[in-house]
């Protein structure tokens, strides 16, 4: 007879996951002169109980997925410092159904997506010479936006009215930099195009008919709106409903203008191996093309701390 409490499975796998990861990704950033401090360990920890619930909404268990692309996520929250449960979030976890050329089978795979304040986050944390990160502006139709003036080195401030009227049709960040001087940085709604285009590409990318070549003439003469208002190229670019619906569509917009803006300032991260994650983060094809790769070195999935971390 045994005087063992048994744990709670869901406590069990935890402690698995935790006692698996935690010194992978320890000794991967020590072997890239970094020394993971205790806000990187409770941001991977964060990132776990993240993957969890996406997999428990989804109606999957950690064995219904492939995961080897586990370690490779939790390495880059832990460089770029990326916290899941941060309010607002500034990293997220969807489920994404893929074809395995191996097996052709579909499987089920993790990705990380950042969200806007995690590019903000990180634009404050790695960005050149950056002071301050000030709140940026959505800047409306109705609000008669004045673009800034140069004269020489002068500069006038861009002025709005905020009405609260219409579209968000462009973002600014002010940036104040170390030595004083506000920049303002502008992306417009209409630059959110080349997103949309590069997401039907994504989703067309194994399309053996003519659906991108239709698709691609058929919007030459279109806005963005005009795109996402037609249900046929909506239906012929497979796009998803987190652009397409209308409660969705304007906080995808912004977001995006707000991650082309972000992307656009120069960073300084001191590590080339920090530079690099944040590279396979917010490069879109960099993470397409990452998606039709397994990576297995240095990895042990999910599945198998599942199967160890059953009721006996």
């Amino acid at each position: 007879m045994t005087n063992e409490v048994a744990q709670p499975a869901y406590q069990s796998k935890l402690a698995k996951v935790n006692d698996l990861y935690m010194p992978m990704i320890t000794r991967q950033l020590e072997g890239n002169d970094i020394k993971m401090s205790g806000y990187q360990k409770t941001v991977v920890l964060n990132a776990m109980t993240a993957i969890s619930a996406t997999l428990k909404n989804a109606g999957l268990t950690l064995k219904d997925v492939d995961s080897s692309n586990i370690t490779s996520i939790l390495l880059s929250v832990a460089a770029l410092e990326l916290n899941a449960a941060a309010e607002p979030r500034e990293v997220y976890f969807i489920t994404r159904r893929r074809k395995d050329k191996a097996s052709n089978n579909y499987v089920q795979t993790i990705e990380m997506g950042i969200e806007g304040d995690g590019n903000d986050a990180l634009l404050a944390r790695f960005g050149r010479g950056v002071e301050t990160v000030h709140k940026f502006w959505a800047v409306r139709e109705g609000d008669g936006f004045k673009y800034p003036k140069h004269m020489g080195l002068e500069m006038t401030a861009p002025q709005w009215n905020e009405t609260g009227e219409g579209k968000v049709v462009r973002v600014v960040y002010p940036i104040t930099f170390e030595d004083g001087t506000t920049e303002y940085f502008i992306g417009e709604r209409e630059d959110v195009r080349k997103n949309l285009i590069a997401h039907v590409s994504q989703n067309l990318m194994w399309d053996k008919g003519t659906a991108k070549d239709d698709f691609a003439k058929a919007i030459e003469d279109k806005t963005l709106d005009q795109i996402l208002d037609d249900p046929e190229l909506v239906k012929l670019g497979k796009i998803s409903p987190a652009w397409a619906s209308p409660q969705a569509r304007e906080s995808m917009i912004v977001r995006k203008m707000r991650n082309n803006v972000v992307k656009k300032i120069p960073k300084d991260f001191r590590n080339s191996f920090v530079a690099s994650e944040y590279t396979q983060a917010t490069d879109e094809s960099y993470k397409a093309m990452r998606r039709d790769v397994t990576e297995q070195a240095n990895t042990e999935s999910f599945d198998a701390i599942a199967e160890q971390s059953a009721p006996q």
